[in-house]
């Protein structure tokens, strides 16, 4: 029964996306008077009535559809709207019709695109939430022989490297209870749940997976060394660049890990009323202990571990072959990025784009798309990577923000992606977000 109404539903469909390429208007219009739902469908290779209206230059099956509201956003699977079919087969009575939001639209990559999972991003670990108030759990699971620790100073890890060369990889230290158990007694250690490790095998199979906890001491840093038994072990004093040399499975554990404790190091004292706070929820809330506190009552992002909301955007240019990158003078010579700034409070992600990307360089943008988001440890940001449709094309750099800014074309790009660091144009490291959205302009045919 469930197949035949699927294809009665179906053979609806393509009665109407036929009648619409047609141009039959009176058809259409009984269709859509008897099944309003028929407006927005989708046929072959995504094509809806309006694209196909567009295609065969029916102008009043067009203005019908508009007026019944049809999304002339909608894009097929090779990423054009009705508005670019227009353009393309010359109609362009209709294509003035459909100008607009369709317009910019062309120059992004279709919806079906799957962007590449970003560094920091990799969930290793099963965060059990639910256990952070579970006192009787995680007294056993702090003392278990087979929970690993991970030892923090300064925010930063003890990490351990196969070589003494800059350039190797380097690896989280793990520790077990008995190394750090006399850390665990003193007041000043701060302990944090992470979670513990996926299991593979069926959950009824086996012994509990291993518990993980991230250790922040503020120990002599010489002495936490001789805990370790392996060679070339350190603590990173640059994170921006050294804690890019982990695994990408290592990363997605260290950006939790720093980014709670980073939290932990700026709310020691109450931001409401200055009272000492107390650490609770396995190390993932800190509570005034001013019990006439109002932070006490409600939820407040001062209690929970903060994450800051940043947007980073590649602006790509009218004509879809070119993308604005700038540079600030903290930069290595040559080294171009993306642009990017802080949502504010009460503030769309769509609008901080704009926002930012007018105020540092004189750019205005149209159309913003969600690309992918990557967590960035330093000290607790959440990248959301857009790409975005400028409607300008003068460059006025505000020089209080960035240095300078220009439009690279995509040869220039895909130079500097394949070539490296030889020519004039350095993009940042493969482990950032704005490698990544780089790279997927690049993976992508924009210009329809």
């Amino acid at each position: 029964m469930t197949s035949l109404q699927l294809s009665a539903k179906e053979e609806m469909v393509e009665k109407f996306l036929d009648t619409a390429a047609r141009g039959d208007l009176p058809q259409l219009s009984s269709l859509l008077t008897h099944v309003p739902s028929l407006l927005n469908q989708t046929g072959y290779k995504g094509w809806t009535a309006l694209m196909l209206a567009a295609r065969n230059g029916h102008r009043h099956v067009v203005e019908t559809l508009l007026s019944h509201g049809c999304d002339k956003s909608r894009v097929n699977s090779s990423a054009q709207t009705a508005h670019d079919i227009a353009r393309f087969w010359g109609h362009r009575h209709i294509a003035h019709l459909l100008q607009g939001t369709g317009e910019c639209r062309r120059v992004l990559p279709g919806p079906d695109v799957a962007p590449q999972e970003n560094y920091f991003s990799r969930e290793t670990l099963d965060r059990l939430s639910g256990k952070r108030t579970d006192v009787a759990w995680l007294e056993a699971k702090r003392s278990d022989p087979e929970s690993v620790y991970l030892l923090f100073s300064n925010l930063s890890p003890l990490v351990s490297s196969a070589t003494e060369d800059d350039g190797s990889e380097l690896r989280l230290c793990r520790f077990r209870y008995q190394v750090v158990q006399d850390l665990l007694q003193k007041p000043s250690t701060l302990i944090v749940f992470l979670g513990v490790e996926r299991k593979t095998a069926p959950p009824s199979s086996g012994p509990d997976p291993p518990a993980w906890f991230a250790l922040s001491t503020d120990e002599d840093p010489s002495e936490l060394l001789k805990l370790c038994r392996e060679k070339n072990c350190s603590f990173p004093t640059t994170p921006n660049r050294d804690l890019l040399k982990l695994s990408e499975e290592e990363a997605g554990v260290l950006a939790q890990a720093r980014s709670v404790l980073a939290w932990h190091s700026r709310y020691s004292f109450c931001p409401t009323c200055g009272s000492r706070t107390s650490v609770e929820e396995a190390g993932h809330k800190r509570s005034c202990l001013n019990s006439d506190c109002k932070s006490l009552r409600g939820v407040h992002n001062t209690c929970y571990p903060r994450v800051d909301p940043v947007v980073i955007m590649l602006v790509v240019h009218p004509d879809g072959e070119q993308c604005l990158l700038g540079r600030k003078k903290i930069f290595p010579a040559g080294m171009f990025s993306c642009l990017a700034g802080f949502i504010e409070p009460g503030e769309t992600m769509e609008d901080a784009v704009r926002r930012e990307v007018e105020e540092e360089s004189g750019i205005r943008v149209g159309e913003v798309q969600y690309v992918s988001c990557q967590p960035w440890p330093m000290p607790s940001s959440l990248m959301i990577g857009c790409l975005a449709v400028a409607v300008t094309t003068d460059i006025r750099v505000d020089e209080h923000e960035i240095e300078e800014a220009r439009w690279f074309t995509r040869q220039q790009v895909m130079a500097a992606l394949l070539r490296g660091p030889r020519l004039p144009l350095t993009l940042p490291p493969r482990q950032t977000i704005a490698h990544q959205l780089i790279r997927h302009w690049i993976g992508v045919n924009s210009n329809l």
